[in-house]
This record gives structure tokens, C-alpha cells and sequence, in this order.
């Protein structure tokens, strides 16, 4: 009897902690906040996007192109999530201008930003480039099999990978942290 009484009031202590934790209590820990994510209109970028926007931010996507964003911002808008967008190059100051601005009109100021943008891995003429690091990313099976291999987990990883922890180091959750590297790897051993 006591053991039940003792598991009794364990057991809705467990559920708490356990909601918590999984976020099944707290809705839209972003909620007014703006955020600005550049290259975000597909993969890593897109996937942090959405997610910013699901835990309640106002969103700014962009891309090089303007066909990307508007699709971006359709398929975002069509999930009911609150996000617009606009072309920008990284590389170009009067594109990063124009995001801010547009970020800053629309929604008074910037809370949060994703640089997102990243490089091209090779250095040099396009016409000298190969075929294996234009396509980038484990189009070779056999490759992409091998990787697998060094990953604890055993699985290469998706862009929603990275957007939970990016929207956790957003959140007020994590305003305890800083000076960190959170690596989101599988479990490959870094070396930071």
C-alpha cells in the first residue's frame, strides 16, 4: 500500500517534468518575435524557417531568387504560419540592407537571426570544377553508406535536425546558455 501510495504521487510529478520537457505545455515560445533567416527557401534554411514560425515568430525567408521565396512564402503561408519574404544575396550589402529594411518595416525590428547563407566548396573557375562537388551532398550511395558508417546514429541527417535546436536557442528556454557550440552531427566526434 505504500509503495502505491508513493508511486501515486510519483507518477503525475513524472508526466509534468515529461510534458515540460517535450514542449506539450508551452505553446508558441517564439510568439512575437521576428526572425530573419537568410537562404531559407529550401533545406536547412527552409526547415528552420518553418519551425520558427510554428513556435509562434514572425518570419522573414530569402533567396537569391524571387521564384524561391515566393514559393517559400506560399507553402509557409499555406500552413497558416506568419511569414513573407524577399530576394537577397548575401554577398551583395545593398541585398542584406533591403532584408533588414523589410524585416524592420513589416514588423518594427529584428529578434532573432539565422545566417543560413553558406559557401561553395570549391575555390576557383566554375569551368575547372568537378561533377562530384557541383552535385554536393551523397549522391554516390556508396559514399553516403560509408558516412553512415561513422555516425552514431547511423543515419545521415534532415534539415528539421538542426531547426529544433536553433528554435530552442531562440526561446527563452535557453537564456541561460551561451558561449556554446551545440553540435548537430549524429554523433560524429567533433572537434571544436
Amino acid at each position: 500500500m505504500h509503495k502505491t501510495g508513493l508511486l501515486g504521487l510519483c507518477v503525475p510529478v513524472w508526466n509534468s517534468v515529461r510534458m515540460a520537457s517535450s514542449g506539450m505545455n508551452r505553446r508558441d515560445p517564439l510568439a512575437n518575435k521576428v526572425a530573419l533567416v537568410t537562404a531559407s527557401t529550401d533545406g536547412i534554411g527552409f526547415a528552420i524557417a518553418r519551425r520558427l514560425a510554428q513556435d509562434g515568430a514572425h518570419v522573414v525567408v530569402s533567396s537569391r531568387k524571387q521564384q524561391n521565396v515566393d514559393q517559400a512564402v506560399s507553402t509557409l503561408q499555406g500552413e497558416g504560419l506568419s511569414v513573407t519574404g524577399t530576394v537577397c544575396h548575401v554577398g551583395k550589402a545593398e541585398d542584406r540592407e533591403r532584408l533588414v529594411a523589410t524585416a524592420v518595416k513589416l514588423h518594427g525590428g529584428i529578434d532573432i537571426l539565422v545566417s543560413n547563407a553558406a559557401v561553395n566548396p570549391f575555390f576557383g573557375s566554375l569551368m575547372d570544377i568537378t561533377e562530384e562537388v557541383w552535385d554536393k551532398l551523397w549522391m554516390d550511395k556508396e559514399k553516403e553508406e560509408r558516412m553512415k558508417e561513422t555516425l552514431q546514429i547511423r543515419r545521415l541527417g534532415e534539415p528539421e535536425d538542426c531547426a529544433g535546436i536553433v528554435s530552442f536557442l531562440c526561446s527563452e528556454d535557453a537564456s541561460y546558455i551561451t558561449g556554446e557550440t551545440v553540435v548537430v552531427g549524429g554523433g560524429t566526434p567533433s572537434r571544436l
